[in-house]
């Protein structure tokens, strides 16, 4: 009895026993491994670094494998730095027990202060007393306080060369860019799920325990990338399975609805059976499935679908499941990339509205009914080409149509070449021509104002009669008269008026607007296209020159765009 009870407490959790002590045992950080390996053999060692990267990636543990690394003595006690410490010198002991006079390990979460800082600072000028470097980790130093900062900076920049400094952060942000600009800095990677899933896979031979490869699979995935958070999830797997990790244990442990389920889900999601839909779901929801969880899932089906919709050979990829092989060559031929974008966009915005609500389960259902009454409406793109079928058009579709003759906003004979802004000499015999060489000119300003603010009752070359608004004022009408003595060579006779202002020049472009748009909208097909898109309108009209337009400059072909009352633009060359 006495001896159970010394078992129960020597037991160390997983994420403990099995924490790697040297580079070789180091999960996924490939590149931080061959740079420390590069710059102890070449005697390169930097008087700093930081590790930045997510929770449980091994940041502390590398820096106490650095520490090891920089003092181990070796068996025989003669040894040098190496990239492979020996672990069982004196040095690599006391380390791995965190116990070593030599090397300091701070948290700074709760040492934030300027003076925790110059306490531990007084002690740099000291040399190591059993190790070759006096070592200090800092973990979680973005906490430190800004003075706290500060009052490292100078040691951190010309520390003794007997001193080396390590910090730990998953803030990376939150550091000063002076720390930074002082440190080697090396971004520790998220683990695998394959290399997660193989170390899971060691661990349990080692503990001679049993473990299912799905079950373990699905431990991986709800790691994250974090290698501590999946042996904890694993240690509990464990406990609950009596030492089997059996697949249905680990669902139910994460709260994952079951993978067979959710494929089910999304299929009757992208058919639009609501029903059917709302019963899975509760269904779902009834063995243990969070709505959260659930959620989550149909997104990362919607990405699975829609990459191998762009990639096809990554349906046979070693990383899926034969469960999801399955389900991609059976679904992605019948889900196209315009529907898995909606849903994929509806699903996102779900998340937000899933976190809003008083009861997730209700707020899950009305998002799922949303998607799945949404797959089943046709696309713009449908409607419109069924439209096309229905209209007076449909025997024209597939032929050029005729163009649609669309009167330019304001007549004028003006060449490019004539409103260039360089030489003398030119003629304007319209108020139009002259706001056309003021916008080739680029005065933006002065034909803005010229078009808007103006109305003409005489206009001729070298005279013009105006009623100007109460905006006009004298500079306007100085910088006006300077542009025309460039343009024309001659000073121009400008008689001002006050009162009430005519049709001017942005009137008559605007009443031409509304003709053209009129004319378009009174097409066929037009017409069936605004019947069919209740609430929708012609918004812009855009000229399209043809390439026969060099023989009939005077027609163009027109398109339109238009938004409909749900907010679905379309553009469509008529």
């Amino acid at each position: 009895m006495a001896e159970d009870t010394q078992n129960k407490q020597d037991y160390v959790v997983l994420a403990r026993k099995y924490r790697p002590q040297n580079f070789n045992e180091l999960l996924g950080q490939d590149a931080l491994v061959q740079t420390l390996t590069n710059a102890i053999k070449n005697n390169r060692l930097h008087h700093a670094y930081i590790l930045t990267g997510i929770r449980g990636v091994g940041k502390t543990t590398t820096a106490r494998i650095i520490a090891k690394a920089l003092n181990c003595t070796g068996k025989d006690g003669h040894g040098g730095p190496t990239i492979n410490p020996c672990g069982i010198c004196e040095n690599c002991r006391a380390i791995s027990e965190s116990r070593h006079i030599d090397v300091l390990e701070l948290d700074a979460a709760s040492r934030t202060g300027v003076d925790d800082m110059r306490e531990i600072l007084d002690g740099v000028r000291y040399k190591p007393t059993n190790a070759r470097y006096k070592i200090y980790i800092i973990d979680e130093v973005h906490m430190l306080s800004k003075s706290a900062f500060n009052a490292l900076l100078k040691t951190l920049e010309e520390p003794p060369s007997h001193v080396i400094f390590i910090f730990a952060t998953t803030e990376i942000r939150k550091v000063p860019v002076t720390v930074l600009s002082r440190c080697q800095r090396f971004d520790l990677q998220r683990l695998t799920i394959d290399t997660l899933f193989n170390h899971f896979k060691n661990i349990i031979a080692k503990e001679g325990l049993s473990a299912e490869d799905e079950a373990l699979r699905l431990i991986a995935k709800a790691a994250d990338g974090s290698c501590r958070d999946g042996l904890s999830l694993l240690d509990q797997a464990i406990s609950l399975g009596g030492g089997v990790v059996k697949t249905d244990v680990v669902k139910n442990m994460i709260g994952l609805a079951d993978r067979t389920q959710t494929f089910d889900l999304f299929e009757k999601l992208l058919a639009g059976k609501v029903d059917a839909v709302v019963q899975s779901l509760a269904e779902m929801y009834k063995n243990g499935a969070t709505p959260l969880t659930v959620l989550q899932d149909l997104i990362n089906i919607t990405h699975l679908l829609a990459k191998v919709k762009i990639i096809p050979a990554f349906a046979n990829d070693d990383s899926l499941s034969e469960s999801e092989k399955e389900f991609c060559a059976k679904v992605a031929p019948n889900a196209p990339i315009a529907i898995l974008s909606k849903i994929w966009q509806m699903m996102i915005k779900g998340l937000s509205e899933l976190s809003l609500a008083p009861v997730q389960i209700d707020a899950l259902e009305m998002i799922l009914i949303r998607i799945a009454y949404s797959a089943s409406l046709p696309t713009p793109l449908e409607i419109l080409n069924d439209v096309k079928k229905k209209s007076e058009l449909a025997p024209t579709i597939g032929v050029a149509p005729k163009p649609v003759q669309v009167q330019p906003a304001a007549e004028t004979s003006l060449a490019p070449a004539e409103v260039a802004p360089e030489g003398k000499g030119l003629v304007f015999s319209s108020p139009e021509e002259l706001a056309a060489y003021l916008e080739c000119s680029k005065k933006v300003l002065l034909a803005y104002t010229f078009k808007h603010d103006i109305s003409f009752s005489e206009f001729a070359p070298g005279k013009m009669k105006i009623t100007a608004s109460d905006k006009i004022n004298n500079d306007f009408l100085l910088n006006l008269q300077n542009i025309l003595i460039e343009a024309t060579g001659s000073k121009w006779d400008i008689e001002v008026l006050r009162g009430h202002l005519g049709e001017t020049i942005a009137d008559k472009e605007e009443a031409a607007e509304n003709a053209n748009k009129k004319s378009v909208s009174d097409l066929p097909l037009v017409k069936a296209i605004l019947a069919e898109f209740k609430g929708s309108k012609i918004e812009t009209l855009t000229r399209k020159i043809s390439s026969t337009d060099e023989e009939e400059p005077e027609e163009a072909t027109s398109s339109f765009n238009s938004y409909d009352d749900n907010d679905n633009y379309f553009d469509e060359d008529l």
